[in-house]
C-alpha cells in the first residue's frame, strides 16, 4: 500500500474516481497498547469489526494475540495473518461443519453457546471432546447502548442455571459466562450491572466458572456522542469483577471491536451531484457507510477541493447536508446531518472519519459499487478516545517500503498473571 502524510496529499497527487479507504495502523497500535496496559484481563479482538489483514497484523504485533471469531473464514484470516494466535468461536449458533472444522483443523477449543441444543451440537461435532472451553452467553438487561444486541442471542437469566450446570458437566476443560451490553455503550456502569446479573445466575446454578467474558460495547467518539473516559469502563468492570461470586483463578476476558479500530480508518468519497441539501456520492450504505444509513450516525467530515497543487481543505460557513449513495436503491440514504461548507459542489471530495469499525467490513458489490482502494496515511484520526486527535503519527520507514510489515509501538508486555482475578 502507498503511504501519504495526510489524505489531502492523495487528492493533490491524483483525482480518484472510486472511494479510497485511509488506513492508520498506528492508531490501531495505540488502542491495542492501551487495552493491554489498562485492562486487567485477556483482550480478544472482535474480528467482525474490521477484518482487514493490516488490522490483524498490527494487533498481533502489539500484543493482542487473541481473537473473537464467528466463522471459518475469520478463523482462516487469523491463521494466515496472526499464526499461533488464540481464537474463541464466540458465535452462539454455528453449523456442525464449522464446529468440527474449527476444532479438528484449527485447534479452536473455546465455543460460545446459549442453548442446550447448541451445547449438544458442539459435543457431537467435536466427537465428545472433553477438553473444550464452553462459554454460556447470558441475556442481560443493560442500558446506555446506542445499538442494543439483546434480542438475538443469550439465554434468559431464569433459564441460565440449568444451562450452566449442563455446560459444567459436559467438559473437563473450562467453563465460563459471557454477555454483551450493546454496541457503543455510553454508560460504564452497564458492565457492572451486567456482571451482577451474571453473578446471580452463577450462584443459583451452584457452579464455579473459570472465565467471565464481558464482551464488547466499548465506545468511540462520534459527533453528538462523547463517551466517558475509557478508563471509566475498565474501572467499572474491575469493580464488578471484584464483587462477583467467582474463585481466585477465574479469568477476565473482553471482546473490543469498535474501540480498537474505529479511529484507524476514514473514507474519501467524491461528490457526483448536489441537489440543494442532498449530496450524491460514489460511496454509500452498500459500501462503507452502512452505519450512517442504518444506525443514522452523523460521522465527522472534511471537504477537499481542487487538483494538483491547487487542492486544499475547504473551510467556511457550514450547513447540514444529507448523503445519497451511488446505487439505484432509495434506501441508499444517509440522513446525517453532515456539516459541510455551504458552497460544496460536484467534483469535491469528502473525507468521512471514524469508519475503521463496520466500514470496509460491511461493503457489498450491489449495483457494481462498493469497491474501495486502500492507502496508508500518517495523520491523526478526526477524534480519539486515546489522545490521538491533532497528532501526526508517523509510520516506521520499513512500513513505507514494505506493506507486509506493520507498525509496532513497543515490545508487547508479558501477560502472565494479568487475567487472574484480583482481590
Amino acid at each position: 500500500m502507498h503511504t501519504y502524510h495526510k489524505p489531502l496529499d492523495l487528492v493533490r497527487e491524483r483525482s480518484p474516481e472510486r472511494p479510497v479507504a485511509f488506513a492508520r495502523p498506528a492508531a490501531v497500535a495505540v488502542a491495542a497498547r492501551w487495552f493491554q496496559d489498562k485492562f486487567e484481563g485477556d483482550v480478544f479482538y472482535a474480528v467482525k469489526a474490521n477484518p482487514s489483514p493490516w488490522v490483524i497484523k498490527t494487533l498481533a504485533a502489539n500484543g493482542v494475540t487473541s481473537f473473537d471469531v464467528a466463522s471459518i473464514p475469520e478463523i482462516e484470516l487469523v491463521t494466515t495473518h496472526a499464526p499461533g494466535s488464540r481464537m474463541a468461536f464466540m458465535h452462539p449458533v454455528k453449523s456442525r461443519k464449522a464446529i468440527a472444522t474449527a476444532y479438528f483443523e484449527h485447534g479452536v477449543k473455546a465455543f460460545a453457546l446459549d442453548s442446550h441444543e447448541e451445547l449438544q451440537k458442539i459435543l457431537e461435532a467435536t466427537g465428545g471432546a472433553r477438553d473444550l472451553t464452553l462459554i454460556v452467553r447470558l441475556a442481560v438487561v443493560a442500558e446506555g447502548a446506542s445499538y442494543s444486541l439483546s434480542g438475538k442471542f443469550g439465554v434468559e437469566l431464569h433459564e441460565a442455571p440449568a444451562l450452566l450446570l449442563a455446560a459444567r458437566a459436559a467438559t473437563e476443560g473450562r467453563m465460563g459466562v459471557s454477555f454483551h451490553v450493546g454496541s457503543q455503550c455510553m454508560r460504564p456502569t452497564a458492565y457492572q450491572a451486567a456482571m451482577a446479573q451474571a453473578s446471580r445466575a452463577i450462584v443459583r446454578a451452584g457452579v464455579m466458572v473459570d472465565i467471565v467474558d464481558v464482551g464488547g460495547g466499548f465506545p468511540s467518539v462520534y459527533p453528538g456522542m462523547m463517551p466517558p473516559e475509557m478508563s471509566d469502563y475498565v474501572d467499572s468492570i474491575q469493580r464488578g469483577f471484584a464483587d462477583m461470586m467467582v474463585h481466585e483463578e477465574t479469568e477476565l476476558w473482553c471482546e473490543p471491536g469498535r474501540a480498537l479500530v474505529a479511529e484507524a480508518s476514514s473514507i474519501l468519497t467524491k461528490v457526483e451531484l448536489r441537489k440543494n441539501d442532498a449530496l450524491y456520492l460514489n460511496d454509500g450504505s452498500y459500501g462503507n457507510l452502512f452505519d450512517a444509513a442504518h444506525v443514522k450516525w452523523p460521522f465527522p467530515v472534511k471537504l477537499y477541493r481542487g487538483e494538483g497543487d491547487e487542492a486544499h481543505e475547504v473551510e467556511g460557513p457550514l450547513k447540514p447536508f444529507r448523503f445519497y449513495g451511488p446505487t439505484c436503491d432509495s434506501m441508499d440514504h444517509m440522513p446525517g446531518p453532515f456539516w459541510l461548507p455551504e458552497d460544496i459542489r460536484e467534483g469535491d471530495y469528502i473525507e468521512i472519519g471514524m469508519l475503521g469499525a463496520y466500514g470496509v467490513a460491511m461493503t457489498t458489490r450491489f449495483n457494481g459499487y462498493g469497491d474501495a482502494e486502500t492507502v496508508l496515511v500518517e495523520d491523526a484520526p478526526m477524534a480519539s478516545m486515546f489522545g490521538l486527535a491533532g497528532r501526526t503519527i508517523r509510520l516506521p520507514r520499513e512500513n513505507q517500503e514494505d506493506e507486509r510489515k506493520v507498525v509496532r509501538l513497543s515490545r508487547p508486555k508479558g501477560r502472565a498473571g494479568k487475567s487472574r482475578r484480583k482481590r
